[in-house]
């Protein structure tokens, strides 16, 4: 049998296209064994050397402040000494982690988490038969990405200090403090809630790319994902100094994501549905056809309920302090009548149409109102989260119609939900915040004039709502653009879309070899 393999081999060699094709795969190859030997031990070195120069420079400054400091405290002591003989210098209090907070944080890091569980439920019950194993499979190699990139630059890129647009500190999670900023938490901990954020995002992309995208295609725009458009925007609001963070009058606030998270995924998924086309056989309306049904719902309402059970992680635990105990139920409570209000809004504006209970459109409505608040969580009252999901609920449904229209195949409907109802719950701080909250603190809540939020229906006039929309509107349409340049670099290496004779097999088999469902036998429409 070897001897047969290596005539072949020989024979092959002879053929001039086979010689071409071969020397090109054997040298595409080792070029990416190369790059690979860079990327482990070039990059590290590099950017250690870096941080070296930084923390060099870094201390250089700290040690000539400590000299000045320390002269300046020993004069003092001495004065001190010779007014009051008897009195005894009290260092200061050194910084600390804090124990309560750093575990609240954990806690709700682990809830987050969770959440993938409920994302592959979702998404595979949407999905066909045929697609599930690539689904699951999805989710859980998106994840273990979305951590080593986030380990090596992606939080240094969004935590780090830098300038207004990029971090520049904390790669491969060197040289970070005890605690994060004033915080009181564990860096180590804050950096496992913050990744659990990140991968949602990576996972919010695949739900509009289903059934149709090579897997190597999917590990490309995943890289893409998590290790560069998430961290490198995300900075712009949540970096220690984004530059959105100094709008004037009024800074942008997003408390837990509806933009940094989902209007981000939304973004990338829309420009992912877009560049991919229609599945195989998607018939739209204007065309006499409508959406294809998904192959489970049951797994499907029990995704959506899990991922329902893990915002409680998402919002909550965005305070990063157990001390404000009245911002954390405040948060939790208005969670909860946001998603109910979103899913019930979603099942009465669509039983006119056919006179029928829709599950799916239901689920959607409840994660629409869920990422709706996920902005103004903190500073709306239990009224107007009501509101502000109900509204959810109407907009991912109008949102869902204007895709079928424009013949965009999203199977999960990622981009209305997460996209659009993203930009509506940035938009409703802007609206219905009510002006009686400030900011969580590690100790509790500061409720002073300068961190109190106020939207216009309470009277705070439109610099808030200014502020939102600028922030939205950068970071949306700058993901968008640049998702659709990441989307089409991807398409160009010919494995972003599986081929037609694999999309008609199905990915389970074509792709991974095996089905979720063995014992049936799996549609080819």
């Amino acid at each position: 049998m070897k001897k047969f393999t290596i005539n072949r081999f020989l024979v092959k060699l002879h053929d001039p296209r086979e010689r071409t094709f071969f020397l090109a795969l054997f040298g595409g190859k080792m070029l990416g064994l190369l790059a690979c030997f860079v990327i482990v031990f070039g990059l590290p070195a590099l950017l250690t050397s870096m941080t070296g120069k930084a923390h060099a420079q870094t201390a250089s400054a700290t040690s000539n402040t400590v000299a000045k400091a320390l002269d300046a405290a020993t004069n003092a002591i001495a004065g001190a000494a010779a007014a009051a003989p008897a009195a005894d210098a009290t260092p200061p209090n050194p910084p600390y982690v804090n124990p309560l907070n750093t575990m609240w944080v954990l806690v709700t890091a682990f809830l987050v988490f969770f959440m993938q569980a409920g994302f592959m439920f979702l998404e595979a019950g949407f999905a066909r038969t045929r697609e599930t194993v690539n689904v699951l499979l999805e989710g859980i190699v998106d994840t273990c990405l979305c951590g080593v990139l986030f380990w090596a630059f992606g939080f240094a890129w969004m935590f780090g200090s830098g300038n207004g647009f990029i971090g520049n500190q904390y790669y491969f999670l060197q040289g970070i403090p005890d605690t994060y900023g004033s915080t009181g938490v564990a860096t180590l901990a804050y950096f496992l809630f913050q990744f659990a954020f990140a991968d949602t995002c990576s996972t919010i992309t695949s739900g509009a790319m289903l059934g149709r995208t090579g897997f190597w295609g999917d590990l490309w725009y995943s890289i893409g994902v998590s290790g560069f458009l998430y961290p490198i925007f995300g900075h712009w609001a949540w970096g220690p100094d984004g530059w959105l963070n100094n709008i004037k009058p009024a800074a942008f606030h997003d408390f837990a994501g509806s933009t940094v998270v989902h209007t981000i995924g939304g973004m990338i998924a829309l420009a992912g549905a877009i560049v991919l086309g229609p599945r195989l056989g998607r018939r739209f309306k204007r065309d006499g056809g409508g959406p294809m049904p998904g192959h489970n719902m049951t797994i499907a309402a029990v995704g959506a309920v899990i991922l329902w059970f893990g915002w409680y992680g998402f919002n909550p635990g965005s305070t990063l302090s157990a001390m404000d105990m009245q911002g954390i139920a405040r948060v939790a409570a208005n969670t909860t009548l946001a998603a109910c209000s979103g899913g019930l809004a979603s099942l009465f504006f669509v039983y006119p149409r056919s006179r029928k209970w829709d599950c799916g459109m239901t689920l959607n409505g409840l994660l629409a109102g869920l990422v709706a608040i996920t902005c103004p969580c903190y500073w709306v009252s239990p009224g107007g989260s009501l509101i502000i999901g109900a509204v959810a609920g109407v907009f991912v449904v109008v949102a869902t119609d204007v895709l079928e229209y424009l013949r965009i195949d999203d199977p999960c409907g990622a981009f209305p939900v997460h996209g659009v109802c993203g930009i509506w719950g940035t938009l409703s701080l802007g609206l219905f915040a009510t002006g009686e909250f400030g900011a969580p603190t590690p100790t509790g809540a500061d409720t002073s004039a300068d961190a109190l939020v106020k939207g216009l229906l309470y009277g705070g006039g439109t610099d808030q709502l200014v502020a939102q929309v600028i922030g939205n509107g950068a970071i949306g349409i700058g993901v968008f653009i640049v998702a659709m340049a990441l989307m089409y670099a991807v398409k160009a290496t010919g494995t972003l879309r599986i081929s037609k004779e694999g999309e008609l097999e199905g990915l389970d088999l074509h792709e991974h070899g095996a089905g979720a469902y063995p014992e049936q036998v799996t549609s080819s429409i």
